[in-house]
């Protein structure tokens, strides 16, 4: 009796095994169904076979899964070709499925049989469809890059992905070229993870700034999501990075420099500033930057009368170089009538004023010129040009500018 039983469980399971393996190919044959394949059924079939013992470790099971997804996103992508509208969320849904379960077949495909050899069933066929439909995958991040940052980012992390596959590589020459699809993929998932989450923003950019395209952009971004988590160290990496790849950026020197001279590396700051100027000697706002430098940090008022006066020659247009200009005479006119206040003696008194004066004489063409230039000047220069006609005894001037400022 023991051993009918152990008979009929023996059958049993038989039977159970090869109604798994028929589910496997009642599956395909569903969605191979020329006049009316029924997708649903054949994976609510697929789904049962890749969860059964008998047949879940099976690499065909896995590679009919894909198929059924390759046939459904075969079945939608057609009707472009035909001219007809297709179900783009289903297209596209079918196409990103089909990668995880020819990821799975594939390790399956690879493993050694009985005697110790590898002989690959599905591997040929993965790969042919893996490549026809690869371009489809920067569709895919496309469709959705407007309006779903996380799903663009899948769909060309997923093309890069299948890109760098071992089973796409097969057989393939190495080459030091490369594709301009796989450059676009790149740059799209890096600009699509700004958006997700941190982690996710700067693995993405980071991984693209590998890549020689757009970099200028690429360490733009790469700064900015350091900036915003508050990471100042790799800020500043990143910003060195950039202005390495784009020495003519002024992005990455602005920032750079403010970072230096906020640290006290004013040395540090007026070294990239100069060899900046040395890359791209015709831009006015380089000769702006350590003209600041010279004036704020090194106090030497020289040379950054020597660099403002350098960015006016390249630029005579631009209200904040004669601004910037006129401020270091102005600023040294108001020490000096304060150390003029400080003298109880009139005669050395009217002296010391008098070089004030001086001072401010210097420094008036260079702010009115800038008055002139901004079409809406601060307020700070039309009070240091009030203070100016005040210390200058312009009367005429001094109502003129104090009616301007009233009127605000």
């Amino acid at each position: 009796m023991k051993k009918l039983v152990f008979t009929l469980g023996l059958c049993l399971v038989t039977a159970v095994s090869f109604g798994q393996k028929k589910a496997v190919t009642d599956a395909l044959r569903l969605a191979k169904d020329s006049k009316q394949p029924n997708f649903s059924e054949a994976r609510a079939k697929i789904k049962a076979a890749l969860q059964h013992d008998e047949t879940k470790n099976d690499a065909k099971t896995w590679y009919t899964a894909g198929q059924i997804e390759n046939l459904q996103f075969d079945k939608e992508s057609t009707k472009i070709i035909l001219g007809q509208q297709p179900n783009e969320t289903v297209m596209y849904e079918a196409l990103f499925n089909i990668y995880p379960f020819f990821e799975k077949t594939y390790q399956m495909d690879m493993l050694p049989d009985a005697k110790g050899n590898v002989k690959p069933k599905f591997s040929k066929d993965m790969r042919s469809i893996l490549k026809a439909n690869l371009p489809h995958y920067i569709n895919g991040g496309i469709h959705h890059f407007d309006n779903d940052s996380q799903k663009a980012y899948e769909f060309f992390n997923q093309y890069i992905t299948i890109s760098d596959w071992a089973l796409l590589k097969e057989g393939e020459t190495a080459t030091s070229a490369v594709d301009s699809n796989y450059i676009f993929a790149n740059f799209y998932a890096a600009l699509a993870a700004i958006s997700l989450d941190h982690e996710t923003a700067v693995y993405a950019l980071k991984r693209t700034s590998k890549i020689d395209y757009r970099l200028e952009d690429v360490f733009k971004y790469l700064a900015q999501t350091y900036y915003n988590a508050d990471d100042t160290e790799n800020f500043e990496k990143a910003l060195v990075d950039g202005l390495a790849a784009s020495p003519k950026n002024e992005y990455f020197l602005i920032n750079l420099v403010n970072i230096y001279l906020e640290s006290d590396r004013n040395d540090k700051a007026l070294e990239n500033t100069l060899t900046a100027i040395s890359i791209d000697p015709n831009n006015y706002q380089l000769y702006n930057v350590a003209g600041f430098i010279y004036e704020k940090s090194l106090k030497q008022f020289d040379k950054a009368e020597e660099y403002f006066k350098k960015a006016i020659e390249l630029d005579d247009t631009v209200s904040d170089t004669y601004v910037n200009l006129g401020r270091i005479f102005f600023n040294q006119g108001v020490v000096q009538l304060e150390l003029a206040n400080e003298i109880a003696d009139v005669k050395k008194y009217n002296e010391e004023r008098d070089k004030a004066k001086d001072l401010f004489r210097k420094s008036l063409p260079y702010f009115e010129k800038g008055f002139q230039l901004d079409p809406n000047p601060s307020m700070d220069i039309k009070i240091t040009l009030r203070s100016i006609y005040y210390n200058l005894d312009m009367g005429d001037k001094l109502e003129e500018m104090t009616k301007i400022i009233g009127d605000e």
